[in-house]
């Protein structure tokens, strides 16, 4: 591996460096040149790697090195006919370089064809004395191909190589989630935490394999451990606090959550979860505070905006709830959560038209499910706009020709109508409960007359 700083390649880098200061070329041989490329493309100054790319295949234009890094370039700059152009040709010189098959396989990879790619992978494996980077690249290429079973698999030897390879171990345990294979995530887990007992990583891993498992006492335990393991890990000790929250346990669940504010850049996430706490313990301004902190923290968190709105609806206070639900859609007023807020509010407030508003607008966003659809059109009701009404009840029920309620909607539009037979049809007598006739009256008026 190059070593960025070492004095070999600093004095090679100044050398060329000063050489494009001036009309003079000097001699590098291809090892410098190659020290040289590699150390520009590392710290993204592609545009000095390719001059010196350009010297070095001028003064060594067979060097098998230069053309891979000149190959490497044009996979960077998305050129992939050209650098598999490069590549066969390289691949002539030197058929045994690993390196080759591991950029076809990169191109491969960019261009979507996980199975070439993974055939590519596995010749460099069969070439390659170091198998560790090519089992995590065929691991990640399975897992693009969604094969997680042939994933687990090299994943799984990434860490039986090395335990602390925390990268494979999350994408192995991606995989386990996939497959449901609960079990062999614990004992991977545990095969981890027997070599390292006090890794963070495995610990809290395995609170969230035990939380699924619906565990909660053994989970609880997991996150414990991987705080003891290190007490600044922001991660366990959010886990924990939601964990004990679920559990009822909130004064304990809001001293995790303010732990983790001190242990880490503050989150609109934490915030939120401490002002939900306070909110059950019946500390409102407490809540309120917190909900706040959250929004100014991040303005686009759209959760933060939710849990302020139904805090205010919670408590019938609808104009503070109003005033806050006009702030959230300045920053985000494509919500679709947002919008059922609003149609909510407006609702409550008798602000009828505000609230038709609002559930023309959830439709348009594409939300298209029944309680909501019935408050639309129940909406048009209540302003005795028959037509409007039936038309979307018509609609609704292409979606949803199992339900009663819509049933009652179209019979009774009809009848307000003077469509008689249309009604008769869909207000069947023998399916309405006295209780249901009541409601359905107040809708209707004209249902007294059949």
């Amino acid at each position: 591996m190059l070593n960025y700083n070492s004095e070999e390649t600093q004095s090679s880098i100044t050398k060329f460096e000063q050489m494009l200061k001036t009309n003079h070329i000097y001699f590098f041989d291809a090892q410098e040149f190659e020290d040289i490329i590699v150390h520009y493309l590392g710290f993204g100054e592609n545009q000095l790697a390719k001059k010196a790319l350009k010297m070095g295949l001028e003064q060594h234009p067979s060097s098998h090195e230069i053309l891979l890094l000149q190959s490497e370039v044009f996979i960077l700059d998305e050129k992939y006919d050209a650098a598999l152009k490069l590549l066969d040709y390289v691949e002539k010189l030197n058929p045994l370089d690993e390196e080759i098959s591991l950029q076809k396989a990169s191109i491969a990879s960019k261009n979507g064809d996980h199975a070439s790619s993974i055939k590519y992978l596995n010749k460099a494996l069969e070439l390659s004395e170091d198998p560790l980077e090519i089992w995590n690249l065929l691991g990640m290429e399975h897992l693009l191909a969604e094969e997680f079973e042939e994933a687990s698999y090299f994943f799984k030897n990434c860490i039986t190589d090395n335990p602390q390879d925390y990268s494979a171990l999350y994408n192995l345990l991606y995989c386990f989630d996939h497959l449901n294979k609960t079990e062999e995530a614990i004992q991977i887990l545990n095969e981890v935490l027997e070599i390292d007992p006090y890794s963070e990583v495995a610990w809290h891993q395995l609170g969230l394999v035990l939380l699924k498992k619906k565990q909660p006492k053994e989970a609880l335990s997991a996150f414990d451990f991987a705080i003891i393991s290190d007490d600044t890990f922001t991660g366990a000790y959010i886990e924990k606090g939601k964990l004990l929250e679920g559990l009822g346990r909130i004064n304990e669940a809001i001293e995790n959550y303010e732990i983790a504010l001190n242990t880490n850049d503050p989150s609109a996430f934490v915030f939120q979860s401490i002002g939900r706490c306070h909110e059950a313990l019946g500390n409102h301004e407490l809540a309120v505070k917190f909900y706040l902190k959250a929004i100014h923290l991040e303005p686009s968190n759209e959760n933060s905006w939710i849990s302020l709105i139904d805090f205010f609806i919670t408590q019938d206070q609808f104009k503070k709830a109003k005033g806050y639900f006009k702030r959230a859609l300045e920053v985000n007023s494509e919500s679709v959560e947002l919008w059922k807020k609003g149609a909510q509010i407006y609702s409550a407030l008798d602000q009828d038209t505000k609230a038709l508003n609002a559930y023309q607008k959830l439709s348009d966003l594409g939300f298209f499910e029944l309680p909501s659809l019935l408050h639309h059109i129940d909406l048009y009701l209540k302003s005795k706009q028959w037509e409007k009404a039936l038309d979307l009840t018509n609609e609704a029920f292409k979606s949803f020709p199992e339900s009663q309620d819509l049933m009652f909607r179209l019979g009774g539009c009809n009848l307000e109508l003077g469509k008689i037979s249309e009604a008769r049809y869909f207000l069947n007598p023998d399916q309405i409960s006295e209780k249901k006739r009541i409601e359905l009256m107040t809708l209707f008026p004209s249902l007294g007359q059949i």
